[in-house]
């Protein structure tokens, strides 16, 4: 059975499949460092990566998996009500980072490694930033409020990291709309050689 999906249905499954990616790696990092790098001071989190990577495909619809990256992150870390404000609405700044687009193009932002990489990493601070913010509003110290930057400092690498794969992926860092009729074109393309 040859099914073709609408486009509001391929993007409905494929910001589900991120959703469950997101949440299956947020559980795992946080459950191992509980368990094996609990004296750790530093945190790792792929939930920048993953952000990025979505709202590069889908621009604000990301805005659901940065607030899940808050909620599941504090849900395993057992996190208190005040927590998951800080983190969820902490993470919506990130929405900031789609400025870029103004500036350039998806596709320019996607072809250049310096774009890429820079987006992602502006996704990845401005969470921070976010985190920061609501926890000072929230009462929080400046000097407690400065800790989410330094502990979750080496979540820039990964985020850097995996962005600068995800890019070399064909279709994975890339706006979906722009895939999907690039990968129409080419397949009229092939058939037209046939």
């Amino acid at each position: 059975m040859n099914r073709h999906y609408t486009f509001a249905q391929y993007r409905a499954i494929d910001l589900a499949i991120w959703a469950v990616l997101l949440a299956i790696f947020e559980y795992l990092l946080v459950i191992s460092a509980r368990f094996w790098f609990a004296d750790q001071l530093y945190t790792v989190s792929l939930a920048a990566a993953l952000t990025a990577i979505v709202y590069m495909r889908w621009g604000v619809w990301g805005a659901f998996h940065a607030v899940e990256a808050g909620a599941v992150f504090c849900y395993f870390s057992g996190g208190t009500p005040r927590q998951y404000l800080i983190y969820c609405a902490g993470n919506l700044l990130s929405l900031a980072a789609l400025a870029v687009f103004r500036l350039r193009d998806k596709e320019t932002v996607r072809a250049k490694a310096f774009w890429a990489v820079g987006f992602a990493l502006a996704v990845q601070l401005l969470m921070q930033a976010g985190r920061a913010l609501a926890a000072l509003a929230l009462g929080t110290s400046p000097g407690a409020a400065a800790a989410f930057f330094t502990t979750d400092s080496l979540s820039l690498l990964f985020t850097g990291v995996i962005v600068w794969i995800a890019r070399r992926l064909d279709g994975v860092y890339e706006d979906q709309k722009h895939y999907l009729l690039r990968v129409q074109a080419q397949e009229e393309h092939k058939g037209g050689n046939l």
